[in-house]
């Protein structure tokens, strides 16, 4: 990325929502959602200027051109000669790959601050699930005739016990 703010960007990382830190996680959304709304801001700038860096490259090529059409190969000028050399000139292709980089990295950040707001989403819908007791323990009914059956011989055998103790 880059991005001039020398935050190191882990989207992943910071994705990531722990169901059992609810709390500290919504402490952090707000932190999040300025981290990569800075960023994004950052490459908003850099997409204007590579955008303007390209036009002026642009600009520049066409005066060139006209100005010494044999420096290029051209000879003879029209617009379409002139915008189909400006596009085949090195530094208008690596003005071009900046441009078209930032413009993806732009995309990319527009992305995570969408995933961002999903996260929050997420939190506020686990928060409901929390208070709903969702994560505790499952909850299994008891089986009142086993239970009761069980302690029945527990009763009848502790009786055989005091019997024998009995008899002797």
């Amino acid at each position: 990325m880059m991005i001039k703010n020398n935050q190191k960007m882990n989207y992943e990382k910071d994705m990531y929502i722990d169901e059992d830190a609810l709390d500290l996680e919504w402490l952090e959304q707000p932190a999040l959602m300025r981290k990569y709304s800075r960023t994004l801001a950052d490459l908003e700038h850099e997409y204007d200027e590579a955008k303007e860096e390209l036009e002026l490259i642009r600009a520049e090529l066409d005066r060139d051109i006209r100005k010494d059409p044999e420096e290029f190969d051209v000879v003879k000028i029209t617009e379409t000669v002139i915008q189909n050399t400006i596009i085949m000139q090195e530094r208008y292709e690596k003005g071009l790959e900046k441009f078209l980089n930032t413009k993806h990295e732009m995309k990319t950040a527009r992305g995570v601050i969408s995933s961002i707001e999903q996260r929050k989403s997420a939190l506020e819908n686990l928060v409901k699930l929390h208070g709903q007791n969702y994560f505790a323990g499952p909850a299994i009914p008891r089986d009142l005739r086993e239970e009761r059956e069980l302690k029945e011989k527990e009763i009848q055998k502790n009786i055989g016990e005091k019997l024998k103790r009995t008899k002797k």
